[in-house]
């Protein structure tokens, strides 16, 4: 008598990890300093762990950017883009 498992018949679904990584968020916002000075509260409120931060704010330009570097797993990144997202000074925050 044999048993023949196929490697289709067992699937096992892919398992998120609980482990923080580094993602890279970019941002984009109005207010200038103020804006960014929003930015950088939500994320420190939130226990954010910052690595790397790229800030572009000109002169005469509307909008601004954010570029950074946090420490977050996966069930940690999309509350936090949702937070960013929802601040008024934010037009976007996307996961790069």
């Amino acid at each position: 008598m044999s048993l023949d498992i196929g490697s289709s018949s067992y699937r096992i679904p892919a398992a998120r990890s609980s482990f923080p990584v580094r993602r890279r968020i970019a941002t984009y916002f109005t207010g200038g300093v103020e804006g960014l000075l929003t930015l950088s509260s939500t994320l420190r409120q939130g226990d954010c762990k910052v690595h790397d931060l790229t800030v572009d704010i000109r002169d005469g330009v509307t909008e601004s950017s954010m570029v950074c570097t946090i420490m977050a797993t996966d069930m940690d990144i999309d509350p936090l883009l949702d937070r960013l997202r929802r601040l008024p000074p934010v037009t976007s925050s996307e996961l790069l």
